[in-house]
């Protein structure tokens, strides 16, 4: 019997112990569950009457305990709309629900709130767990608008713009880029941007180091040259920055080939301007004993013996040389008044390859002719023109010393200009030095001043024209002019 009673007290002991544990961990689980939660938890009956929140509900619709038992969940719906009435009916259909609505608080703030309610919760009544999104909603409407920003600017821009993403993986161009490297479609997206630059025939090193310096410093800017056409080169200046957005990088880059050759065209005009008033000063300088010279060697022809006629015959030539030098300086030294007429640039340049036949069959070399038929007049100085034709012409048979053929074609351009290409078959010019043609002095012949290349790029200029040069070491060189007419 008394060990009976002994098990008895035992087991009562034990039970009150295990019931005061089950309490005390209730206890702790409400306390974390409820009172301690950071999400609202409103507890209501079934008319929305609600009867317990904790802590975290108050601070979400802005009152106190005291204040919120007085109130019913619809007291807080703002706009009491179709959707919360479509809210209620699945609730009450369905047992539970997640979603979200407006709530309007006392102080009148709108505030989002997801929530999730479960029908007969505890001890008949339903429970709400609230959880504020306002401020979720207004990062997303931020970043919303700033990609709407982001993406007018990029779209808008007066420059080239390309997104990529950390795998260099081509994201998005936008149209002023597609226009200026003349991409169609949109097939280079998921391209490597890398891959995709190098297409356009960049110096690759240069390439390379340009994405170093990005990945190192997360900045990079430099200009390139890129061909975008079998005939077209340009020059970009680019700016990159390395994950600007969203964790894309981009570049932005502009053309500055029409820039480069204006400021290059500047220089030419300011050492011309320089050189012109150096020749007019070594002219003027020269000539006047020169013309002594030639009068004194006037006077003494008559009294030369026959045996020193050759070393006449030399100084006169090397006389009118000088003055052939003497009036190109001049043509450099200032603007000449010169009066244009309206002229066939045809009958110009039959009568130039007329005139030069002669030193042509001399040095072996054939002149071929082409012209378009019908091209329009002129406005041009027919002399001067002549001057730059035979300044070229004579050019190209020097550079033939074994003989050959020179091209002439005279043609109408699309955009209405008249074309001039001068072709030879000579031993051609390299990169660096065509780069230099024109510039005061500088020549690609053994004996040559430089001059004549100087007048002819000085008389085009004053026509209104251009001239580039191609040249193949080996192959020959192509002069083409353009005038306008």
């Amino acid at each position: 019997m008394t060990l009976n009673k002994e098990k008895r007290l035992k087991d009562v002991e034990q039970t009150l112990k295990k019931s005061s544990l089950n309490e005390k961990l209730s206890k702790d689980l409400y306390k974390d569950l409820f009172i301690e939660a950071l999400e609202g938890i409103v507890f209501w009956s079934g008319n929305g009457k609600i009867v317990k929140v904790n802590e975290a509900a108050c601070r979400i619709f802005e009152s106190s305990k005291d204040e919120l038992v007085t109130k019913n969940l619809k007291d807080f719906v703002y706009l009491k709309n179709y959707k919360f009435i479509k809210v209620v009916d699945q609730l009450f259909e369905r047992g539970s629900i997640r979603d979200e609505l407006d709530f309007l608080m006392p102080n009148g703030q709108i505030k989002s709130l997801e929530f999730t309610a479960k029908l007969n919760s505890v001890d008949g009544f339903h429970m709400t767990i609230f959880r504020n999104v306002t401020d979720r909603h207004q990062m997303e409407r931020e970043l919303r608008e700033s990609e709407m920003k982001f993406r007018k600017v990029f779209e808008e821009a007066l420059e080239g713009m390309i997104l990529w993403n950390k795998k260099y993986e081509v994201v998005d161009i936008n149209q002023v880029g597609m226009r200026m490297l003349h991409l169609t479609g949109k097939s280079f997206i998921g391209q490597s941007i890398i891959q995709m630059i190098e297409d356009y025939n960049v110096n690759k090193e240069e390439l390379y180091r340009y994405f170093e310096e990005l990945r190192d410093s997360g900045f990079a800017n430099g200009v390139l040259k890129i061909n975008v056409s079998t005939d077209r080169k340009i020059y970009i200046e680019f700016s990159a920055k390395h994950n600007v957005f969203s964790k894309l990088s981009l570049i932005s880059f502009k053309d500055i080939t029409e820039k480069l050759e204006i400021e290059e065209q500047l220089k030419k005009s300011d050492t011309l301007s320089v050189v012109g008033e150096l020749a007019a000063g070594i002219a003027h300088e020269i000539r006047n004993p020169m013309t002594a010279l030639k009068g004194f060697i006037q006077l003494l022809e008559d009294s030369i013996r026959e045996d020193h006629s050759m070393y006449f015959n030399i100084i006169s030539t090397e006389l009118e040389r000088i003055d052939s030098i003497i009036n190109e300086f001049l043509i450099l030294s200032k603007p000449q008044t010169v009066k244009f007429i309206r002229k066939d640039i045809t009958e110009i340049m039959k009568e130039t390859v007329e005139f030069l036949n002669a030193q042509a069959v001399l040095h072996n070399v054939q002149i071929q002719t082409f012209f378009e038929k019908g091209l329009p007049d002129i406005f041009c100085e027919p002399n001067q023109m002549k001057k730059v034709f035979i300044n070229i012409i004579k050019n190209a048979i020097e550079m033939m010393p074994e003989g050959g053929m020179i091209t002439v074609l005279v043609e109408l351009t699309t955009d209405r200009r008249i074309h001039i290409s001068i072709r030879d078959e000579g031993v051609g010019i390299s990169k660096e030095k065509i780069k230099k043609l024109g510039q005061p002095f500088f020549t690609t012949k053994e004996k040559g001043t430089g001059l004549g290349l100087m007048v002819t790029y000085k008389i085009i200029e004053e026509h209104k024209g251009s001239i580039r040069v191609e040249s193949e070491l080996g192959v020959g060189s192509i002069f083409h002019i353009y005038l306008p007419v």
